[in-house]
């Protein structure tokens, strides 16, 4: 019956937001506590959805103090020489500017963190995106990809709970699949072209009169009037120029950008090198950035004010993901369909367990949390596997190619998740109508390169 429960709230959730029914952050907080009610643990309910936000509580932390450090930094203009070089070597192109997301999101993913990768990359690319008129989705999308494959390096999450809940070393279940990886990456960069070729087209390309944004259609331009407008170049500068408004005061004092490049890359460090809490880095980081760039109490306020919005957002919906964790957790329902899941496989397909996990783990992050399934369900496979005479290294290898590594930007289960999507600007669903396929197939091509590779067999 908790099998059941559990799988019936979490495809109730998914079809209530997919189809905009309701909110994200109501379906996250009654849709549990009606499931605890009708499983009978109502008496609880209390301490159970407690328990959740607790759990996510450093998160929300973190992400609200890293909202208003990322939007501090963007008004101060840290970001537009990043901006204006961007937009110099993709020439306002939305093609080469799809690609360029995913190169930075990959790069920027070496630290291993889901959470800093989304809140740097979309910090910096954002007001690119805005600049041009590109939708958002793209953005989200593109970064929801090449951070999930970047997520298989040993320090990311999936490789690390593999190794510890089957008690293998780095050696047994990542350098295996590190050409697979390779695949993925390469698949990246494919998809990324794809999605970029398709925004370029229904935007067109800016026009080099500086005009806006036009389309070749038989010789006719056609002009996106909603779309931004260039300013006219000035006299000295080239035709079509796309320039960016100079950063209002004081950040345009050198001395203070150049306090705050230090500063961020000090923080950045901070949060590679783990030298304290990453809700800690982010509060310290805030609170000296604040005072030194806006020194005075009408200042503070007038900043706290400006960017509430994008904090409250962001926040409630981290603590409305504790309460579903909280409940399907301390209700033992994530355990009970971890055993049903494992308890519909046949044995025909014992000797090819590596391949269907891998097949089934990206859609499964939709319904477990990473601790769950790595730590509940997993386990269960690779002793199942170990029966049929598979080695349980090729069960965790399975594993890491979909479940967190291509799943967890999708899934309304992962703190990170809503990180993405707040700072985005998007609905989880609409996120997860437009890349679910692309993130797929992500999985699929690093399946097929690692059978290739011999990664597992089939």
């Amino acid at each position: 019956m908790l099998a059941a429960l559990g799988y019936s709230t979490i495809g109730l959730f998914l079809l209530l937001t997919m189809t905009r029914r309701v909110s994200v952050l109501v379906a996250l907080v009654l849709l549990p506590v009606l499931a605890a009610l009708v499983g009978g643990f109502g008496d609880e309910l209390g301490e159970l959805v407690l328990e959740g936000l607790t759990t996510v509580a450093p998160t929300g932390i973190m992400i609200a103090f890293a909202v208003l450090y990322f939007s501090l930094m963007v008004d101060a203009g840290l970001f537009d020489p990043l901006i204006r070089g961007i937009l110099r070597v993709v020439r306002n192109d939305p093609l080469r500017i799809t690609v360029g997301t995913a190169v930075l999101t990959m790069c920027v993913a070496l630290d291993g963190d889901g959470a800093s990768t989304f809140l740097i990359t979309v910090s910096a690319l954002l007001p690119v995106y805005k600049r041009l008129g590109m939708s958002p989705l793209v953005l989200s999308g593109v970064v929801c990809l090449g951070a999930g494959v970047m997520n298989m390096i040993p320090w990311g999450g999936p490789t690390v709970r593999a190794m510890a809940a089957l008690k293998l070393e780095s050696s047994e279940v990542f350098t295996p699949v590190l050409p697979a990886m390779a695949f993925g990456i390469v698949w990246v960069l494919v998809a990324s072209y794809l999605i970029g070729r398709r925004e370029r087209r229904r935007l067109g390309m800016l026009d080099p009169r500086g005009h806006g944004l036009t389309e070749d259609r038989g010789g006719d331009d056609i002009v996106d009037e909603k779309a931004p407008q260039a300013r006219p170049a000035a006299a000295g500068e080239g035709p079509g120029t796309l320039r960016i408004p100079a950063p209002v005061a004081p950040s345009a004092r050198a001395w203070l950008t150049v306090f705050n490049l230090v500063l961020t890359i000090a923080l950045v460090v901070g949060l590679i090198l783990e030298v304290m809490p990453l809700p800690v880095l982010f509060v310290l980081g805030f609170a000296v950035a604040m005072l030194v760039n806006h020194p005075t109490w009408e200042q503070q306020q007038a900043l706290l004010d400006k960017h509430a919005k994008s904090v409250v957002l962001v926040t409630t919906m981290i603590f409305a993901a504790g309460v579903l964790t909280g409940v399907l957790t301390g209700t033992k329902m994530i355990d009970s369909m971890a055993e049903a899941l494992v308890s519909v496989i046949p044995d025909s397909l014992g000797g090819h367990l590596p391949v269907l996990v891998a097949l089934t783990s990206m859609p499964l992050s939709l319904v477990f949390t990473p601790d769950a399934y790595y730590f509940g369900v997993l386990p269960v496979l690779g002793h199942t596997a170990d029966g049929f005479g598979v080695p349980p290294a090729e069960v965790a290898r399975a594993a890491i190619l979909g479940q967190m590594t291509t799943g967890f930007p999708l899934s309304p289960l992962t703190a990170s998740t809503f990180i993405l999507v707040g700072m985005s600007g998007v609905q989880l669903g609409e996120h997860q109508r437009f890349i679910f396929r692309w993130a797929f197939a992500t999985t699929l091509v690093m399946t097929v390169g690692a059978l290739v590779t011999g990664a597992f067999s089939l």
